[in-house]
């Protein structure tokens, strides 16, 4: 039986784009022409502008060929300790599909006891029928419990280029496996969340839809995008009770389960991996790092019990 990850699955083609980042509209340092040009200019497909508390889906440089998503990002502090937040980006189709949001709808930051207490952000991101994305849990003073505390959202950030760049955060996918080990099916974005331009560019997503926002979200959804700082990930796939993975030239090749890498190749310049899966694993994900250290991310191919009771009965 051959089940192949979402992002390597179908026709349509493999879009780059970028899902959390900033301008002047907020707290960053460049304006939102400038942004768009400096991702078109590095062949991103579309962007996401998703300045704070502060709803778009103005192209701001339409000439440019970007298409742009509709979004922003809201956030909620807590007291205790210290620097300690949720921050969640809302992403969502065209206004005339249904989107919720207006251009330029502003929101004040939630104050709250609890990350748990956070969820009116997620409600009603839900409510305007958009996308909540988790954010960069590291920086914000996370647990994997927090994160599960939050229902209903399946996407989250496991790499952050502006926490990496200036804080050493949010690099390695922190607390992604204790949350797919719990048995939430979560699927991991790389976002830039740049404030500065030298951030942009570092991290993204390619996703496998048509160039339109809805079928982006609706992709982004179903897991079928995989999350990169430059390698390529050509296929990832189980084949019977082989987990294999093809990709560009990398250094290392890990497939992770139970909170750690079960399974590990070195290179250099190799350019596949295979392993079998632990018996009752519920999901399998491979991750790859090139010779400059940039790393790309699969998401999980997610394991029932039916299909290793098939494996038996075989």
């Amino acid at each position: 039986m051959l089940i192949h990850q979402a992002a390597f699955a179908g026709p349509e083609p493999l879009l780059k784009g970028e899902l959390h980042c900033h301008t002047t509209r907020s707290d960053a340092k460049s304006s939102p022409e400038t942004v768009i040009r400096q991702y078109a200019a590095m062949g991103f497909d579309f962007l996401a502008l998703t300045d704070h508390r502060r709803y778009n889906y103005e192209n701001f440089a339409p000439e440019t060929g970007l298409m742009i998503l509709p979004g922003m990002e809201l956030d909620a502090n807590m007291d205790e300790p210290i620097h300690h937040c949720v921050h969640i980006v809302s992403l969502g189709p065209e206004k005339e599909k249904g989107n919720g949001f207006e251009q330029d709808q502003r929101f004040e930051s939630l104050h709250v006891p609890t990350a748990a207490d956070s969820l009116p952000l997620v409600r009603a991101i839900q409510e305007a029928n958009n996308l909540p994305i988790f954010c960069h849990p590291e920086w914000s003073g996370n647990s994997a419990q927090e994160i599960l505390s939050l229902p209903d959202i399946h996407l989250m950030e496991v790499w952050n280029s502006g926490c990496v760049v200036e804080n050493g955060l949010d690099s390695r996918a922190a607390y992604w496996d204790e949350v797919l080990f719990s048995g939430r099916e979560m699927y991991g974005v790389a976002t830039d969340d740049g404030h500065q331009l030298y951030q942009n560019g570092l991290g993204y997503v390619k996703v496998r839809a048509e160039k339109n926002p809805s079928a982006i979200l609706d992709a982004l959804r179903r897991g079928a995008f995989y999350a990169s700082c430059g390698p390529e990930i050509y296929d990832f796939y189980l084949e019977d009770d082989k987990a294999v993975i093809l990709c560009s030239p990398v250094d290392v090749i890990r497939f992770r389960h139970f909170r750690v890498p079960y399974k590990e190749c070195r290179g250099p310049c190799i350019m596949g991996h295979q392993t079998v899966p632990v018996k009752g694993t519920n999901y399998i994900r491979a991750e790859i790092q090139d010779s400059q250290g940039r790393m790309a991310w699969t998401n999980p191919i997610f394991l029932s019990e039916e299909h290793w009771k098939r494996l038996e009965n075989k």
